[in-house]
């Protein structure tokens, strides 16, 4: 059996299980679905994705932290007290003016779940999976990411061996933020490549 093989097997193989367990208490009066969802969007939207954006937030502030998080991702994580259980080994990759970087699994959905919480639903979807590699910017550009012609494109493929998590760009207007403040410009999406780290419409950049 190939890696691949492997790897697609056990991950369909534990996805099966937890459905059938989630179906199980759910039958039983134990858990109610609505809770499970309200749960599963924290995770993914609030409290994981946090963990990343303050390692973000410290790298725009701190120069010397950013060129170790750059470096050797897990050590400087360590530094905030943030420690990566997966084996895999975490690369942190810069967004700049030039060059956009984007995250995708094309085996699975193989993700740094302890800097980011849990993968959304589209980044394990085939379409994602597949498209993001052959045209980028088109899927880019669904997500509402347009991005200038002269900016380089590159796609990186995480592994059960390897895990990416994308720097955004600092957002200009920000330079007076404190880091928790910066903190809450950066997104999940922006730390997948998916979106830009930034204010929302309501609050803009003053």
């Amino acid at each position: 059996m190939s890696h691949r093989d492997h790897h697609d097997h056990s991950h369909s193989e534990q996805a099966l299980r937890t459905e059938a367990l989630e179906s199980l208490l759910v039958e039983k009066g134990l858990i109610q679905p609505q809770l499970i969802d309200a749960v599963v969007s924290r995770y993914e939207q609030d409290v994981g994705p946090l963990v990343g954006a303050r390692a973000v937030a410290r790298a725009w502030l701190d120069p010397e932290f950013k060129q170790r998080l750059l470096g050797d991702a897990k050590e400087a994580l360590r530094e905030l007290g943030i420690e990566t259980v997966e084996d895999a080994r975490v690369v942190v990759v810069e967004n700049t003016p030039g060059l956009h970087n984007v995250v995708v699994c094309t085996l699975c959905s193989c993700y740094p779940w302890a800097v980011l919480g849990l993968p959304p639903s589209w980044y394990k979807e085939p379409a994602y999976r597949s498209r993001v590699v052959r045209e980028p910017r088109a899927v880019l550009r669904e997500f509402g990411l347009e991005l200038p012609e002269s900016t380089q494109v590159r796609v990186w493929d995480s592994s059960a061996e390897v895990r990416y998590l994308v720097m955004p760009e600092r957002p200009s207007g920000s330079e007076d933020r404190s880091e928790e403040d910066l903190a809450t410009l950066v997104t999940r999406d922006s730390m997948i490549g998916t979106a830009r780290a930034g204010f929302s419409s309501a609050e803009g950049a003053a």
